[in-house]
């Protein structure tokens, strides 16, 4: 999917939502644990009730892995039904990969071409040639970590060195590497205020903001500071929507949430 292609669907819908697919069965209903595949189950009854409020969806690969094949089965299942069903919606992996450049390579082979996601997400603090083996693959897009919304954040990411914010030098250092228009990033809802720097250096990228709702974000003030010309956010939420319910109306419950979610998306767009 390219950048054009994903804005159109958020004008078309109305909405910069991506859900975020974390499945944790200790957490899912009790009556899908019965399933063959509950994880897939799961994924497939929240992306029925939810697919026309949200552009995005975001598996974190790490709730598959923990389940071993079955596992990754189930995140094979979630990505073929979505793509099978539901094109025109961006899919991320949220692999939080980065590693040397022919390692990067792999990783991307498996995320870009075996499972056909349309993003995955990276960690850049191996540089250049662990991101752009991602960034090599045409109409796919690497979301790279830039400052994130949990406590430990602050050890380094906003460090100064030379009286600037390492989480600075990354995004600057960023676009000087090749493909760099096929890059977004990750920012945490919870530092709101630092949008506006954000944007002083990526003005027109795409940014994934997870944060908003179970951990506090505001969506309002990240689209106050965060918003740029082509819209540039995809607003992440996960437990708030797909845990809004453990009873059999988990579903309905999940499309209410992500519904409020989407009012709001609307009204800021308009």
């Amino acid at each position: 999917m390219t950048t054009q292609e994903l804005v159109a669907q958020i004008k078309k819908k109305k909405s910069f939502l991506c859900i975020g697919l974390d499945v944790d069965l200790d957490k899912i209903p009790p009556h899908l644990l019965k399933e063959e595949d509950p994880v897939f189950a799961f994924n497939k009854a929240i992306i029925d009730a939810t697919h026309h409020l949200c552009v995005s969806y975001k598996p974190n690969t790490a709730f598959y892995e923990a389940y071993g094949l079955k596992g990754w089965k189930s995140l094979e299942k979630t990505i073929n039904y979505l793509n099978e069903n539901y094109p025109g919606i961006f899919t991320i992996a949220d692999a939080k990969r980065g590693d040397i450049g022919n390692t990067s390579t792999m990783y991307a082979k498996a995320f870009f071409e075996d499972l056909a996601f349309d993003s995955v997400t990276v960690a850049p603090y191996m540089g250049k040639d662990s991101v752009e083996p991602f960034l090599a693959f045409e109409d796919k897009h690497t979301i790279m970590l830039a400052l994130t919304s949990n406590e430990g954040a602050f050890d380094f990411q906003t460090k100064q060195i030379n009286d600037k914010e390492l989480y600075k030098h990354v995004l600057e250092t960023s676009k000087s590497w090749k493909n760099f228009e096929n890059l977004m990033y990750v920012v945490g809802a919870t530092k709101a205020e630092y949008f506006t720097e954000i944007r002083k250096i990526v003005p027109n990228s795409f940014l994934l903001v997870p944060g908003v709702g179970a951990q506090g974000g505001n969506l309002q003030d990240v689209c106050k500071y965060g918003l740029s010309e082509n819209i540039g956010l995809l607003i992440n939420s996960s437990r708030g929507i797909i845990y809004a319910s453990n009873k059999t109306d988990f579903a309905e419950a999940a499309a209410k949430k992500a519904l409020e979610l989407q009012v709001q998306m609307a009204d800021i767009l308009s």
